[in-house]
């Protein structure tokens, strides 16, 4: 595909969640978007809320925890096969302080390896993603201010993170990695390959979604 100049670029926004393994694996693929296809990537963070989308610990049935065990290994094979270490996580996770330090990260050009290195320390157990002082720790070794993202996170930090969550909900989001391209979603590494068939043809969208599709 011939890449156009960066005012004509197509753009793919990427929503995901630091503890997510699912959008931990997809990573690869989703940066090669940009390598290959010449693809502008919008990253933002969509914090899931965990009673919300597994339901109360009260509420999981065996049959629940049968999908869980399966959807850990199935993540695992993905990661194995990219040279990925991942080990489940040892707890339930909150991981705002990781969202907030992904939007302070782009704005000091710190975006790729704070991203790289708060996903592989988180799914190698070397990281609590939910713990201002290790989120600030990795800021201060990218060469960015802990100073400065901690006052982020006390200030405006929560009211913008919030903002996002609440426009990606209007869209229509409730997973990640959720791509949006042409304002068409696709949930889940394995839509990677229908994203990309979009992607080199922009008007296939009528034929997947008929009568559905609108301008």
């Amino acid at each position: 595909m011939e890449q156009g100049n960066a005012m004509n670029r197509l753009r793919v926004r990427i929503y995901t969640d630091y503890k997510s393994p699912y959008a931990f694996v997809a990573n690869k693929r989703l940066f090669e978007l940009e390598e290959i296809y010449g693809v502008e990537l919008e990253w933002l963070p969509y914090t899931l809320r965990i009673p919300e989308f597994m339901g109360t610990v009260e509420e999981r049935t065996p049959h629940f925890w049968r999908k869980v065990r399966y959807a850990y290994m199935d993540a695992r094979r993905y990661a194995n096969a990219q040279g990925l270490v991942m080990k489940g996580p040892r707890r339930i996770y909150d991981a705002f302080h990781a969202s907030a330090g992904m939007l302070f990260a782009q704005r000091h050009g710190l975006f790729r390896p704070y991203h790289d290195t708060v996903f592989r320390r988180f799914w190698s157990h070397d990281l609590e993603i939910d713990e201002l002082s290790d989120i600030s720790g990795v800021i201060a070794s990218l060469g960015g201010s802990s100073e400065e993202f901690e006052a982020y996170v006390h200030g405006p930090a929560r009211a913008e993170h919030d903002r996002i969550i609440d426009e990606a909900e209007a869209l229509g989001v409730f997973g990640v990695p959720t791509m949006i391209f042409n304002g068409e979603l696709f949930w889940g590494g394995d839509r990677i390959d229908m994203l990309i068939e979009r992607i080199n043809n922009p008007e296939s969208i009528v034929t997947a979604l008929g009568s559905r599709h609108q301008a």
